[in-house]
This record gives structure tokens, sequence and C-alpha cells, in this order.
């Protein structure tokens, strides 16, 4: 029987969609790739590679809807975010997407920068000018972070996704 894969993503700066046209590459020929808001119910494929961007430390509101419909299937997160993909936010984040998808066989893990949406930061530079000491607020560090997210995904983030996906799918192909 042929095994069906699927990539679901939701971006919103474009990060996130750019990443799983990359996976959706390293998956088989006959791999679909789908928006969360046009992608199918996830009961017909043996392999979802399902990704978002990090909210608040979550996968997005839409992202994790879906999450919650798929049970009992092999998957691969991968996640866009503003912060380093070291860091322990991004780590912090990583672990929420997986309890969201605990009844499932998480077989990969991906997670690199992005650049942040405008109106974030237009909204952190509020912030600062209202409360210099809120966490959120414009700093040096901040801005420095900022401007090397602003920088992703690029060329060899997204030939990491892909690759940490095809080593999944020769996994699969040999079980």
């Amino acid at each position: 029987m042929k095994m069906k894969y699927m990539v679901v993503y939701s971006s919103k700066t474009g990060n996130t969609k750019m990443i799983a046209k990359a996976i959706n590459k390293a998956l088989p020929e006959e791999s679909e790739v789908f928006s969360v808001q046009n992608a199918p119910e996830p009961n017909d494929y043996d392999f979802i590679a399902i990704g978002g961007w990090v909210d608040k430390g979550m996968p997005d509101a839409a992202m994790q809807n879906y999450m919650n419909k798929i049970k009992n299937k092999n998957v691969g997160i991968f996640m866009t975010l503003g912060a380093y993909p070291d860091s322990q936010h991004a780590k912090d984040s990583m672990q929420k997407a997986r309890q969201l998808l605990k009844d499932n066989d998480i077989l990969c893990e991906f997670i690199c920068q992005g650049k942040v949406d405008p109106q974030l930061i237009k909204r952190m530079r509020e912030m600062t000018k209202n409360n210099p000491y809120h966490p959120h607020a414009m700093n040096e560090e901040r801005k420095a972070r900022l401007a090397e997210a602003a920088k992703h995904p690029n060329q060899l983030d997204c030939q990491n996704a892909a690759e940490a996906f095809a080593k999944i799918f020769e996994n699969i192909q040999g079980a």
C-alpha cells in the first residue's frame, strides 16, 4: 500500500511557508503541501509534517486547532520564531508543540529563526515609549536579535529543514 504524506503550515510573514516548501521537496513526489486554512482532515495521511510560527511561546492559534485534530499519526514538527533557535524560548515553544501532538509519534523536529512581523516590531517600539522596562520593550539585545531574525529563513535554513525531514523519510521507507 502506498503511503500518503502531507505538509501543513501556518505562515504570517512567509517564513514558515518557505520552510514548508523546502520540507515538501524532501518528501516523496506524491506528497502534498497545504496552508492550514486549506488542509484536509489528517485521517487519510500516514505522515504529516506540521508547522507554524511561534506566537506567545506556542504554535499560532490556527495551527494549534489543526494539531488537536491529529491522532495516532507519524508526524514531524517545524516552527519559525523571532528568537534564536537554540534559546530557551525556542526549546519551550517546541515542547508546547510536542504536547499538542502527544497522541502521535513525533519523528522529527526543526525550528529556525524568521523575520518578525513589522506590526509586532512597531508595537514593541510603542511599548518601549510607554514603559522602557516592559519585558518586550525594545533594547539593544532585542534590536540585534530582530536584525538577525530578518535574515531568516535563508537557504541554509531551508536546506537543514529538508535534510532533517529527508532522514525521517529514509527511516520510514526502510521500516
